[in-house]
């Protein structure tokens, strides 16, 4: 398989060499509210992210509407039933054209995770830059050949899924036409305890597809998604909400405004950091050397009483040396409190 290194998303180039890619997840953050929403969109360009991405989908789409006990959620949700968790978290499929306005004019890119093949062709319609695999639908292969034939850059979340269920979804992105493919390292859990992320993860998936690597966070706070632009991390997409006090269904896991900034200035303070490999050309001056700690003659004995290693480190004669001028004799006079050099050392007495 042969995809691109680095993946270009509404003219933003992303992948190893570039800013790492911070997307704000919407989620059902809106709160089936249109001014919520549009707020959220406005804070996330306010906060400094790259993106803000929504999610496409209808609950009977998702589910049915059964009262069976399988079709119960779990975790976080439990005691709802799947339907009406969804029916209560989706967005209204008729936002899509407003929000999609609004990030235009203001200047941030936004896309979605479609859930269906109806899902995909909405957001067609508004030309999405790009599409979102969420984790759960990483194994519906039909759903991603048709966001494939849209030609636009795939980002694959794999939170649940097995290497070889990673494997098998990249192997058919790639056989639909796929080019400008990113994976994230994901945890499905809401909130995802910190001994289950497993950053170490984030190269390994570099090292065996060869694609931009990211993570899709649902940790608190901003610790651990700061930490992995150190791994390597490209993109960092993480849920997103206007108040703690917001009552939605990913509002309990989801970061504010003011962490979203936060976030933001982390990332970008880690870049700066991780730099590249140097190491000094010059001694430092913070460290020490050999000082005459009296007057020395000339043909005077250099010995550990006339001779002591102090800081600043302006001078030739490191510490180190101070054994090999022992016992030797002064070429020439040195005054107390200058570094001594190679041309004041002489033969041993």
């Amino acid at each position: 398989m042969a995809f691109n290194s680095e993946i270009t998303i509404d003219g933003r180039k992303i992948g190893p060499g570039h800013p790492v890619y911070i997307i704000a997840e919407m989620s059902a953050n809106h709160g089936q509210n249109l001014e919520q929403a549009k707020a959220l969109v406005r804070a996330a360009k306010e906060a400094g992210a790259d993106a803000i991405k929504l999610q496409t989908y209808r609950a009977d789409t998702l589910t049915m509407d059964c009262k069976l006990s399988h079709f119960e959620a779990t975790g976080p949700w439990q005691g709802q039933y799947l339907y009406d968790l969804y029916e209560g978290a989706y967005m209204p499929w008729d936002f899509h054209a407003p929000l999609i306005q609004l990030a235009n004019e203001i200047g941030i890119t936004i896309f979605s995770s479609p859930f269906d093949d109806s899902a995909v062709d909405l957001l067609e319609s508004f030309d999405s830059p790009a599409y979102k695999i969420a984790s759960p639908e990483l194994i519906d292969h039909d759903l991603i050949r048709k966001v494939a034939a849209t030609g636009k850059p795939v980002i694959m979340s794999t939170g649940g899924a097995t290497l070889a269920e990673i494997d098998e979804a990249v192997k058919v992105a790639h056989q639909a036409g796929v080019t400008d493919l990113a994976i994230l390292k994901c945890t499905s859990s809401y909130p995802a305890p910190p001994q289950s992320i497993n950053l170490k993860t984030i190269p390994h998936l570099a090292d065996v597809f060869k694609v931009p690597i990211g993570l899709s966070d649902h940790t608190l706070g901003n610790h651990i998604p700061v930490a992995s632009v150190a791994m390597g991390a490209t993109i960092i997409e993480k849920h997103f909400v206007m108040s703690k006090e917001d009552e939605t269904a990913d509002s309990f896991f989801s970061m504010t405004p003011d962490e979203l900034e936060d976030l933001v200035q982390g990332v970008r303070q880690v870049e700066l950091a991780i730099g590249s490999v140097h190491f000094p050309s010059e001694p430092s001056k913070a460290r020490r050397c050999l000082f005459a700690v009296r007057d020395i003659a000339a043909g005077e004995v250099l010995n550990k009483e006339n001779v002591v290693n102090l800081r600043p480190g302006v001078g030739e004669l490191m510490p180190k040396d101070l054994g090999f001028i022992t016992g030797r004799l002064a070429t020439k006079a040195i005054k107390k409190g200058m570094p001594l050099t190679w041309h004041h050392v002489g033969a041993i007495k």
